[in-house]
């Protein structure tokens, strides 16, 4: 009589792999808790807090008993109206667009560029690799009053154009001042995270390449920047994301209420400045909202290369 086998998988051990997800679950859910309680304090109070405090609008009057002022706080949606339909309101909008796409535009080309040179086997690369990492680290602070002394009208600038051009005043030169300083300060955070990319790059692929006699332009557009593409995307992001709140730069470099170089986060702090916490919130929440809209459309476009759907899907 043949005995009957018994199926590895029996009823018994069900309920034990089970049992034993759940307390992992919850020893996973324990040694969380304190990290989320953290980030809801730190991050989720402030958010909250400043989302209501953008709906309350303050009015002042007198009272005509005491002859006092008084201060009225009601809820209302008039400090929105205020962002969106105040003078000139397109002004920071297209300030703070215009900075996110010439800075990073030109951070990607030149940041490409020096990463293409600190990938060759060159004497001296290590020393060029380690200048490349100054202006990166030097503070934006910092940075944004040695550009103001370069942009001076007696500065490097205007003797290497050989003129005088009051950059610090409002206008396009303005404008132009800030995107290359802030160029000039993070190309190199670009370049860090391409070269990073490149050194994973088997060697072989280029040396097929030149087997089969493609030029080093058709090599570039059809092995470097597909296989570099990834590590780019993310660059692009975490820059785009860091320009969109863009404060400290226009700010020490040419300073405040100059409508060529105002952004959101300018206006926000000016108006907290003045005392209009209900309006600085207002603006605060609408270019956070904005951040967000732009990290998911660009997450949606791009997000497959990032998580690797595509190599994937290909075996």
């Amino acid at each position: 009589m043949t005995p009957t086998r018994r199926s590895p998988r029996t009823p018994a051990s069900r309920p034990a792999r089970s049992t034993r997800r759940a307390g992992t679950g919850r020893l996973a859910a324990a040694l969380l808790s304190p990290t989320f309680l953290v980030l809801g304090l730190v991050i989720g109070y402030p958010v909250v807090a400043a989302l209501r405090l953008s709906f309350q609008v303050s009015s002042e009057s007198i009272d005509p008993e005491t002859g006092f002022k008084v201060t009225r706080t009601s809820f209302g949606l008039d400090n929105y109206s205020t962002v969106f339909t105040g003078e000139n309101f397109l002004r920071p909008w297209w300030n703070t667009t215009s900075f996110a796409l010439a800075s990073v535009t030109l951070e990607v080309l030149i940041g490409v560029a020096m990463a293409l040179v600190m990938h060759r086997a060159l004497r001296g690369r290590a020393l060029v690799r380690a200048a490349v990492l100054v202006p990166w680290a030097i503070p934006t602070a910092i940075s944004g009053l040695l550009w103001k002394w370069i942009f001076n009208s007696e500065g490097v600038a205007n003797d290497l154009l050989n003129s005088k051009i009051l950059w610090s005043t409002d206008g396009f030169h303005a404008w132009a001042s800030v995107v290359i300083a802030d160029t000039w300060k993070t190309a190199p955070f670009i370049g860090l995270l391409v070269l990073a990319g490149l050194q994973v790059i088997p060697g072989e692929l280029y040396e097929a390449a030149r087997v089969d006699g493609a030029s080093s332009w058709r090599t570039f557009w059809r092995i470097t920047l597909p296989l570099v593409r990834p590590a780019l995307v993310v660059a692009v992001l975490f820059r785009i994301l860091d320009v969109l709140r863009m404060f400290d730069l226009p700010y020490l470099l040419v300073g405040p209420r100059k409508h060529s170089v105002e952004t959101l986060s300018m206006i926000a702090f000016q108006e907290m400045s003045n005392l209009r916490f209900g309006t600085a919130a207002a603006y605060a929440t609408v270019l956070f909202a904005y951040v967000a809209v732009v990290a998911f459309a660009f997450v949606k476009l791009f997000g497959a290369d990032l998580i690797g759907r595509g190599t994937r899907s290909q075996r």
